[in-house]
């Protein structure tokens, strides 16, 4: 039997963080060292892009993270376009050993609203 990706989002969901835009903008303010990672496709992020964010492609997060940070306890806050992408994601970092990892399951123009 095949599992949905939706079946895949709502079982991750249930083993990470997920924040909305208010409790991202609080959470990023009391974490002055956080890393947000864009987990979009690069054409997605070449069109529009956090001015504060990290472009890693979902496909590439394993063999990239470590570029951005070895640290198992830095803060980091994963996006996508709408939630479910950064949601796989910060399980899969949560799964790598990383302990501060937060999904941020919005729309992508509203994060960029409040965001930049």
């Amino acid at each position: 039997m095949i599992t949905p990706v939706s079946e895949l989002i709502a079982a991750a969901r249930e083993q990470i963080s997920c924040m909305d835009i208010d409790t991202s903008k609080s959470w990023l303010s009391e974490n002055n060292t956080a890393i947000i990672i864009d987990v979009r496709e690069p054409h997605e992020a070449e069109a529009s892009q956090l001015s504060d964010s990290v472009n890693i492609p979902r496909g590439q997060l394993e063999m990239k993270i470590s570029d951005v940070s070895l640290e198992p306890e830095q803060p980091l806050l994963i996006h996508c376009a709408a939630g479910g992408r950064a949601s796989l994601a910060a399980l899969t970092l949560k799964n790598m050993g990383y302990t501060n990892v937060h999904a941020l399951t919005a729309n992508y123009d509203e994060i960029k609203q409040a965001l930049g």
